[in-house]
């Protein structure tokens, strides 16, 4: 019978082995999307996603932003959990009227 020290070297090596083989799958996957953008005439723009991954048009909330984080974050100041920069200045005993748009 392996050992523990046997068991865990093997599972390392197979977790690489198919670290190597998800990398090669995805190229070809990926180049076969980008030929058939360029067949089709598809853009990024097309798929509805940004380059980042979010994607592009409405927000969740139709109300209107009420308030702009110190990153620039939008918030509409409606009901349910506030956002983490909210939170974060009424911790510090900061009024929102100083982030009000």
């Amino acid at each position: 019978m392996a050992t523990y020290s046997e068991l865990m070297a093997q599972a390392q090596a197979l977790m690489a082995q198919a670290e190597q083989a998800r990398k090669d799958e995805l190229a070809s996957v990926i180049a076969d999307i980008k030929a058939k953008m360029k067949q089709y005439g598809i853009t990024v723009a097309d798929l509805g996603t940004a380059a980042g991954g979010k994607k592009v048009g409405k927000s969740k909330s139709a109300a209107a932003a009420k308030y702009r984080g110190p990153n620039g974050e939008l918030w509409a100041g409606g009901p349910g959990r506030k956002p983490e920069w909210v939170r974060a200045v009424l911790a510090k005993g900061e009024s929102l009227d100083s982030y009000r748009i």
